[in-house]
């Protein structure tokens, strides 16, 4: 398993020594709405506060930037990138953005839903690798928020299990949140009038580990870029090893540019994988963007069949159908709609009116027949 730097942790799930002497603990921001309660993070960029929301009777989590990065305008501008991206999305499996703005002191500050759990990160230090059921239904959940993400034209760039969230919502356990969209490359329609562009071709960004070959490349991004990110994450958290045999950045780099990915079975030969599984994830770690899956929607479903086959191969006597999907899946767009359902199954009226007639002929000739035999008595 690769050794982590404290750097590199999740932004507000790090262990924070002291909250001592901290200028923002004790403090109330924007006119009494929040109460500064702890720091739970901490990072050269900034930190990261648990406060109440006491109108809400709510926990928050409050991102603040650094005081004295505010005047660098180009992280001062991918700060509220992050922000604005973010308050966009509303997939229940992307952590949510309440508010963003300035403080009094110029301080940039964005205001979202104060999670309890662990990343994935954390769960394969302290569990080692996952079931492959469990792995996969956390990661399907992910796809799922990344769909909704790339049909509003965003590209996450830095997915990494510390990047994925694992807690429990509405009674719901192995709740995934995808964190994080500080280096989330966003089209020009996100961008307000004055941003600064911070991305271009040959500059290259996110976790060397997670970085797909056109990404280390320094080469335009797309969908397939996070998908490929997603796979080696799946491949991890499954196998407790990454794809490559690599030490370094340097190294790590060249292996996702040139070398093949180790079959996840040879590279944990100690566990058991669906034999599904493999090509599944060989087809994601593609070096080439267009042999990859075409969406995270894709993947999630080619995930979903392997949930589908384990359900079956495990109990025969189950039905043999896809099991039902994942919560707030994003719909597909091309899908057929269904035909209109009569909600009334009486007959038409014409129909009624004819067999009324029929009724009333039938009653006048069966009278006068009556009426014949009568007279001739």
């Amino acid at each position: 398993m690769r050794a982590r730097s404290f750097a590199t942790l999740p932004w507000y799930h790090r262990a924070v020594e002291s909250s001592e002497n901290d200028p923002f603990v004790g403090r109330t921001l924007l006119q009494g709405q929040f109460e500064i309660l702890q720091k739970v993070g901490a990072g050269g960029m900034g930190a990261v506060y648990k406060a109440l929301q006491p109108a809400m009777n709510r926990y928050v989590a409050i991102k603040v930037l650094h005081p004295s990065l505010t005047a660098r305008k180009d992280i001062a501008s991918r700060f509220r990138r992050e922000a604005r991206a973010m308050s966009h999305l509303t997939h229940p499996n992307t952590v949510k953005v309440f508010l963003y703005g300035e403080l009094e002191d110029g301080s940039l500050y964005i205001v979202m839903e104060y999670l309890e759990g662990k990343t994935l990160n954390q769960l394969l230090r302290s569990q080692g690798p996952l079931p492959v059921d469990r792995g996969l239904r956390i990661i399907i959940q992910a796809c799922h928020a990344l769909e909704e993400a790339h049909r509003a034209g965003m590209v996450h760039r830095d997915l990494k299990p510390e990047n994925i969230f694992v807690t429990e919502q509405g009674g719901i356990h192995d709740f995934a949140k995808v964190l994080d969209f500080g280096l989330a490359k966003v089209t020009p329609r996100e961008m307000r009038p004055g941003s600064l562009v911070l991305t271009r071709e040959g500059m290259v960004f996110g976790t060397p580990e997670f970085m797909s070959p056109e990404q280390a490349r320094g080469e335009t991004l797309t969908a397939t870029t996070d998908t490929y990110a997603l796979a080696v994450i799946t491949y991890e958290i499954l196998s407790g090893k990454l794809p490559f045999n690599a030490k370094g950045a340097v190294e790590i780099l060249q292996h996702h540019i040139q070398k093949p990915p180790i079959p996840i079975h040879e590279r944990a030969p100690h566990l058991a994988f669906p034999e599904e599984l493999w090509p599944v994830l060989a087809k994601a770690l593609s070096k080439k963007p267009s042999d990859r899956f075409a969406s995270a929607a894709q993947l999630a479903q080619a995930f979903e069949h392997i949930l589908m086959r384990m359900h079956l191969a495990s109990d025969p006597q189950a039905p043999a159908h896809a099991p039902a999907p994942q919560p707030f899946a994003v719909a597909d767009r091309n899908s057929t709609p269904l035909p209109a359902v009569p909600t009334n199954s009486r007959p038409p009226t014409g129909v009624l009116i004819a067999i009324g007639l029929a009724f009333v002929v039938v009653g006048v000739l069966i009278a006068m027949l009556f009426m014949h035999l009568f007279a001739k008595s």
